[in-house]
């Protein structure tokens, strides 16, 4: 993963073999003010966007109108899941979040 400008709008790149997702860069300072607020771990609920996100999970929040932005914060349909899955491990790489590694159900808080 790494940061990059794309049409003039600072955004996350996430390489996963031949695709590529992009996500408005915002995303960060907003999750983990969300967490913050949150107080405890939330559940992250990875989904494509084709699917229905698990209602109060990391995933959920992703793509919800009542955030800062106000809709999904990946920038392309068809690749704007996965919020839950590509997101946390990058907040826990810069310390700004806790993330579980377990087989399934993984879960994250803010630090």
């Amino acid at each position: 993963m790494h940061h990059d400008v794309k049409e003039g709008k600072e955004v996350l790149v996430c390489t996963v073999g031949k695709t590529v997702l992009r996500y408005d860069a915002r995303c960060l300072d907003d999750l983990h003010a969300m967490l913050k607020k949150h107080g405890d771990w939330m559940e992250l609920g990875s989904a494509d966007d084709t699917k229905d996100a698990k209602d109060g999970a990391v995933e959920a929040w992703g793509r919800s109108s009542g955030k800062p932005i106000g809709g999904w914060y990946g920038l392309k349909k068809g690749l704007r899941g996965r919020f839950g899955l590509y997101v946390p491990p990058l907040m826990e790489a810069l310390g700004r979040a806790k993330v579980e590694h377990t087989a399934r159900s993984n879960r994250m808080r803010a630090t």
